[in-house]
């Protein structure tokens, strides 16, 4: 099975077959605000039904972190018409599965069913968009739920706990700093009420994008949307979110965590980074390829390559790009060194090789081979029904249009080496950066 996905990746790469749905995208949207994404894919009798609301972490009040992540969860509690756990439990006898995310720029919903099964979804999705419902008796065990999983999911990881750190450290006042899951203490305080009174304030058609995509005929699809949707008002309460901005970043931060748990200790750094801008990818579409020329291979990149292989000061050293949000990106570096290299030793190779990267300029070679595989890779990502899906619920969730996202593979290809090198020394300026060391506790030094 793996090697015939290679091969198609390649042949597609090298434009020698074209995707089953090309030119299968319909975007449309309803008098009540609700935007419309169909993506048609007969290839199996299987449709993947998603509703993206344009809310997420980001737009939660001062003091109630969480409240994005406790609604999401009580969603599935029943509205006027249906029972606690009903939803899922209809979505099941009916052979499918369902679930939900959250991030802090929206929250999404999906059902993955047999096509002619479409109906039903939207019906039950579209009741939930309009009359949720629950009791203290089931919001209260709720809350301890996602308490747990905090618990679960960040506090018994160490590395997870890092990245929380250094996300706080990175952003002085917007609130990508602020965990998705909340912080603890104000989880705690979250009640049924808050969770109603943000549902109030951003659950609605009009900011909200349904993705339908599959075994679906596209006016079909509009039809039943219609239908089931159309008839939902606009919600008033909906309002462009005000977020707080960043401050010029003029000084360097460092952070420490020490852990007893930490089992390889590493250096993490998280500068911010533009993001995909509507209208213009250049600069995200060159950073993108400056991740994977850096870090994007175990074996061929500049700095597993250099401070793996030929120096042997690493375990593993990487580098990555997501510039899929709404106001900021992240651009990270980092580098876990072996036994014997400090970390302080770790970070200043990892500075020199990048530097020297910069200086040096991009090999022709590993450049056309990285810009095949980044080719490769985003178009076998089109051949899933639920990726491709995916990838029209998050455009179009921040601020980007079906062009925009149609376009990224030309973005990534109009990319050249000196773009890629303008981006870094960009990109690459320590003030706007947050370097992190996980490490063990130091030993305390016994007095003599």
């Amino acid at each position: 099975m793996f090697a015939r996905q290679l091969a198609f990746a390649a042949l597609l790469a090298l434009g020698l077959l074209q995707p089953a749905y090309a030119d299968s995208v319909t975007h449309a949207q309803l008098d009540n605000g609700l935007e419309i994404v169909v993506i048609e894919d007969r290839r199996a009798p299987v449709v993947v039904h998603m509703v993206w609301y344009r809310a997420g972490a980001a737009d939660e009040p001062p003091g109630k972190s969480g409240i994005a992540h406790f609604l999401e969860h009580l969603m599935f509690k029943g509205t006027e018409t249906r029972d606690p756990g009903e939803f899922s439990a209809i979505v099941e006898a009916n052979g499918g599965r369902d679930n939900a995310f959250v991030s802090w720029d929206y929250t999404g919903f999906f059902q993955r069913v047999a096509s002619d099964r479409l109906d039903l979804m939207m019906e039950m999705e579209a009741d939930r968009m309009q009359n949720l419902s629950f009791t203290e008796a089931e919001w209260l065990p709720e809350r301890g739920v996602i308490l747990e999983e905090r618990g679960q999911v960040l506090e018994s990881r160490v590395g997870a706990q890092f990245n929380e750190a250094m996300l706080a450290t990175l952003y002085k006042a917007h609130p990508y700093g602020t965990p998705i899951l909340g912080w603890r203490h104000e989880m705690e305080g979250l009640t049924g009420e808050d969770a109603m009174e943000f549902y109030n304030l951003h659950y609605g058609p009009n900011n909200a994008v349904l993705v339908i995509a599959g075994d679906v005929d596209t006016a079909e699809a509009l039809d039943l949307a219609e239908q089931h949707y159309g008839s939902i008002p606009a919600n008033p309460n909906v309002a462009a979110t005000t977020r707080l901005s960043e401050p010029p970043h003029l000084a360097e931060r460092r952070i420490v965590f020490e852990d007893s748990r930490v089992g390889t200790p590493y250096v993490s750094r998280m500068y911010l980074a533009p993001v995909r801008r509507s209208g213009d990818q250049s600069e995200a579409a060159a950073l993108q390829m400056l991740a994977a020329l850096l870090g994007g291979s175990s074996t061929t990149s500049v700095l597993e390559r250099r401070l793996n292989f030929e120096e042997g000061v690493a375990l593993s050293a990487w580098a990555s790009y997501n510039g899929m949000a709404r106001d900021y990106g992240v651009f990270s570096l980092g580098i876990a060194p072996v036994d014997g290299v400090s970390l302080e030793e770790a970070e200043a190779a990892l500075d020199r090789v990048v530097a020297e990267f910069l200086e040096e300029g991009v090999d022709t070679a590993q450049f056309e081979r990285v810009r095949r595989q980044l080719r490769a890779s985003e178009i076998y990502g089109l051949d899933d029904a639920q990726s491709r899906a995916r990838q029209f619920g998050v455009g179009l969730s921040i601020g980007l249009n079906v062009d925009d996202i149609e376009g990224w593979i030309d973005a990534l290809e109009a990319v050249t080496p000196e773009d890629v090198i303008d981006a870094g020394q960009m990109l690459l300026d320590r003030r706007a950066a947050v370097t992190g060391y996980l490490t063990l506790p130091q030993e305390p030094e016994l007095s003599q």
